[in-house]
C-alpha cells in the first residue's frame, strides 16, 4: 500500500500510507478523531496544533496540516488525549485498520479482493459460493434501502437484539429522515443528560438515568499494554430499546 488510502467506519475516517515499511497516518485527521480540536469564532472546527505538538516527543518535528505521523505516535496522542473517543479510535486502529494493512496492504475494497485475499487456497466451488452469497447480500441491502425508513428500523430491531455504537445510531436516525452525524449526536446526548459531560474516565459513558431507562449498556474490553500492564476500556452501546427511543424522539422533534 504505497499510495494514499482512506479508511473509515461509522465514526472515524483517516488516510494512511506506507513509506519505508512504516505505516503513516494523516496528522490532521488523527487529531480530529481524537478530539484535539476547538471551535473558532466562525463556527468551524479547527485543529489544536499547539496541543498536538506538545503531546509529541520533543525531538519530533512540529506537525501541521498535510503532515503524516507514524503509528506509535498516533497511540501516544491517543493516550495523551485521554477521552472515550480517543479510546474508541485507538481500538479501531489496533483491532481493524492496522491488522488489515499488515495482512493485505490495505482495506479489502470489493468482493473479488476479499475472496482472493482470504480464500486464495479455496477451490473454485467455494469461491463461487462466497461470491454468489456476497452478491445476494448486496442485492438484499439495496431492497432494504428502498423501503420506508420506519419499516426498515422496526424490522431491524425486531430481527436483532444487538446493541449498536452511537455512530451506528446516528446512521439509523438519518435513515429515518433526520440529518445528524456521530459528533453532533454525541453532543446532543451529552447536552440532554444521556451521556456524561464531565471530562475524565467517565466522559461519554451513559448517565445513571440512561442506564435506569435501559437505553445503554457498557461494553468492556481488556487490553495488554506494551509494558505488560492491563488496560480496560469502556464503550457505550445503545440497546434495542434505546434505538427505538431515540429514533422516535428525533422523528417527533423533526415533525413537531
Amino acid at each position: 500500500m504505497n499510495n494514499l488510502q482512506t479508511f473509515k467506519n461509522e465514526i472515524f475516517e483517516v488516510a494512511a500510507k506506507i513509506e519505508n515499511d512504516q505505516i503513516l497516518f494523516d496528522a490532521e485527521q488523527v487529531a480530529r478523531n481524537l478530539g484535539l480540536t476547538t471551535v473558532a469564532k466562525s463556527g468551524n472546527v479547527t485543529i489544536r496544533w499547539s496541543r498536538v505538538n506538545t503531546y509529541l516527543p520533543d525531538n519530533f518535528p512540529e506537525v501541521e496540516k498535510g503532515d503524516f505521523i507514524p503509528e506509535p505516535l498516533v497511540y501516544k496522542l491517543a493516550f495523551r488525549a485521554s477521552n472515550q473517543i480517543a479510546e474508541q479510535f485507538q481500538d479501531w486502529l489496533a483491532f481493524e485498520v492496522i491488522p488489515t494493512i499488515r495482512k493485505t496492504g490495505g482495506y479489502v475494497a470489493n468482493d473479488e479482493q476479499f475472496i482472493q485475499t482470504y480464500l486464495s487456497n479455496a477451490d473454485e466451488n467455494t469461491k463461487l459460493f462466497f461470491k454468489t452469497t456476497l452478491h445476494a447480500l448486496k442485492e438484499q441491502n439495496k431492497q432494504i434501502e428502498s423501503m420506508k425508513p420506519k419499516a426498515l428500523f422496526a424490522e431491524a430491531v425486531e430481527a436483532s437484539e444487538s446493541s449498536v455504537l452511537v455512530g451506528e445510531l446516528a446512521k439509523i436516525i438519518q435513515q429515518n429522515g433526520v440529518k445528524i452525524g456521530p459528533n453532533k449526536l454525541f453532543q446532543w446526548l451529552r447536552d440532554n443528560g444521556y451521556l456524561i459531560r464531565k471530562t475524565g474516565e467517565s466522559f461519554n459513558l451513559p448517565t445513571q438515568r440512561s442506564m435506569d431507562l435501559g437505553l445503554f449498556e457498557i461494553k468492556k474490553r481488556t487490553m495488554n499494554n506494551p509494558d505488560g500492564s492491563i488496560r480496560t476500556t469502556r464503550t457505550p452501546k445503545v440497546t434495542g430499546k434505546g434505538q427505538i427511543y431515540f429514533v422516535n424522539k428525533f422523528i417527533s422533534s423533526e415533525t413537531a
